[in-house]
């Protein structure tokens, strides 16, 4: 093990502001893959539905089946004032972790309309400055929501969104997320279903992605900053698939880095997956030990994030900076509507 202490300045890299993809690629398996063979450090150029050229029959698939709420609402207070609410974390049927902006409109007491069905009022403080708001609905809460929210896009995404569903993937099914696990927007079903005619198993964890995922690393050293944490579950059907593939020397491959940060919170230093569920703040960086991951399935991250130095802890910090550099020198799209990469 190395004793290195990064530094985030460590995972810096330069991308052109135009090479933030703005919209989503269309098919949605039509994105590039570049594709990084660690066993013979070789790197190749494709496309994303080539994927399963390096995909075999006994390999597991994971995802991750969180579904993104349209968390984003546009409140009035009492006086007319513009106020707006963005839903991170349900705590009980009716209450939630928010953030508002502008913060002082938003005092304990505060009550706020979002429409004829759905007001809120502002219940409790965190430290951190969330507000904990107590929702009073008429009507389900889930359906109400989708007709007033809309996607919390990433701030790095300046165009509307055409259509809802282009921030989701085609296998959400459990509502929780304030942001999309964004290597599963590649895969369609019909590429779903040409994996499993292969005879790849595939299977669902879950993790609802907060918003802690944008957040900066603002500490100097990367052992220094706190981690967010988010809410995950492996069913027992899940940890029973992938510790019977581990113990007969099949590939775990993890569909971007929450399905990783979901096994690796529920792996135990023995190798063996338990079925859990809770909340969850691993940090992965190099150098770090792999319990569960064979191999990834992920999309292109913000330089010195977290998710460029979980990235990192696979193929190592040189060689990850050297697969972003030539991605960018290649013209690939970057980040969360972007292009692909696949380490074996």
């Amino acid at each position: 093990m190395s004793n290195t202490v990064y530094k985030k300045s460590d995972f810096f890299y330069e991308l052109p502001p135009e090479q933030i993809a703005q919209t989503p690629a269309n098919p949605r398996d039509s994105a590039r893959l570049l594709v990084y063979d660690r066993g013979r450090d070789a790197v190749e150029h494709r496309i994303f539905r080539d994927v399963c050229d390096y995909l075999k029959a006994g390999d597991v698939l994971v995802i991750n089946n969180t579904k993104v709420l349209p968390a984003r609402l546009f409140a009035k207070t009492v006086n007319g004032g513009n106020v707006e609410v963005l839903l991170l974390k349900r705590l009980d049927i009716d209450k939630w972790e928010a953030l508002v902006r502008p913060g002082k409109k938003c005092r304990i007491g505060t009550r706020l309309t979002i429409s004829d069905k759905l007001s809120l009022t502002v219940e409790g403080i965190t430290d951190s400055g969330e507000r904990i708001v107590h929702f009073s609905c008429g009507g389900v809460f889930e359906e109400v929501l989708e007709e007033v929210g809309s996607m919390p896009l990433p701030p790095y995404i300046k165009h509307k969104l055409e259509d809802k569903n282009s921030y989701q993937t085609v296998y959400a099914k459990t509502d929780g997320s304030a942001a999309a696990p964004t290597a599963g927007l590649h895969f369609t079903p019909e590429l779903l279903q040409k994996i499993r005619d292969m005879g790849v198993e595939i299977v669902e964890v879950l993790l609802h992605v907060g918003l802690g995922t944008f957040r900066p690393v603002k500490e100097d050293i990367i052992t220094d900053h706190k981690m967010h944490s988010e809410y995950y579950c492996v069913s027992r059907q899940a940890a029973d698939a992938i510790n019977k593939a581990k113990s007969e020397g099949r590939r775990v491959i993890a569909v971007g880095t929450t399905s990783v940060r979901t096994l690796e919170s529920a792996t135990g230093e023995d190798g063996i997956v338990r079925a859990e569920s809770g909340d969850t703040s691993i940090f992965i960086y190099p150098p770090y030990k792999f319990k569960c991951v064979d191999a990834l399935i992920t999309n292109f991250h913000l330089p010195e994030s977290t998710l460029i130095m979980l990235v990192a802890a696979l193929t190592g910090r040189e060689k990850i900076l050297s697969l972003y550099n030539e991605a960018v020198r290649e013209g690939y799209r970057f980040f969360s509507f972007g292009d692909a990469m696949m380490i074996l």
